[in-house]
């Protein structure tokens, strides 16, 4: 079943309205019009067809956390928050585009904050935690080596040494605040950090087989049941 039509006319709307000009300063360096121009389309349809798949997968009435929430999961939210009611709480610690992602969002049951997803209060039985443990902006050494990019010449161990612990902080603040069994949406190249917090602490996980496209990072997402046994 496709999602209804007044959420996909939401949504389409929301990415008629979105401030591209501004986004592309945001994303890129330069050439952010052309950016855009490219990805704009294929972020909205391939983020769509990721809200229908992540549709089925969660209750309704539920209570979901998004780290790093940016364009890409526009469609995602507004499918929980119109067609599931459920409450989603959407941090994106680049305050400028949280700015952005809200005018556009405006009269929405959601607003993007412009805080570290650990400040979130409560339990959630949903994480979407995408690009997040592995942004090459924010940690270069890690994400080299998560990507399979990394230089032997050139690679720092102890600059590394530093980002993991950072990124074992954050993967372990969200993941606390995961209500068991739940349910964690993530990328492929992040599993082990889903999966080590999991180790770790003796808790059961299962990772779904298939993974999915994304248009704007280019990671492929991925399904990882918590709790469930």
């Amino acid at each position: 079943m496709a999602l209804r039509p007044d959420t996909l006319r939401t949504i389409s709307r929301i990415f008629q309205q979105l401030d591209y000009r501004s986004l592309g300063e945001i994303y890129c360096d330069e050439g952010g019009d052309a950016f855009w121009e490219e990805r704009r389309g294929p972020a909205e349809q391939l983020g769509i067809n990721m809200a229908d798949v992540l549709r089925v997968r969660l209750p309704s009435k539920g209570r979901s956390l998004y780290a790093g929430a940016g364009v890409a999961e526009i469609p995602a939210l507004v499918m929980e928050a119109l067609e599931l009611e459920r409450e989603v709480v959407p941090y994106n610690l680049r305050a400028r585009e949280a700015t952005v992602l809200n005018d556009a969002c405006a009269n929405l049951p959601f607003a993007f904050r412009p805080q570290d997803a650990r400040t979130a209060s409560g339990v959630f039985d949903h994480l979407w935690i995408v690009s997040v443990l592995n942004d090459p902006e924010c940690y270069p050494e890690l994400g080299a080596l998560s990507s399979g990019r990394a230089n032997p010449v050139t690679f720092d161990p102890e600059v590394f040494a530093f980002e993991r612990t950072v990124v074992h902080g954050i993967a372990a603040g969200c993941l606390e605040k995961l209500r068991l069994p739940g349910l964690v949406t993530t990328s492929v190249e992040e599993i082990p950090w889903i999966t080590h917090w999991c180790e770790q602490r003796r808790i059961s996980f299962v990772v779904e087989d298939q993974d999915y496209p994304t248009a704007i990072v280019q990671d492929p997402i991925c399904f990882i049941r918590i709790g469930n046994g």
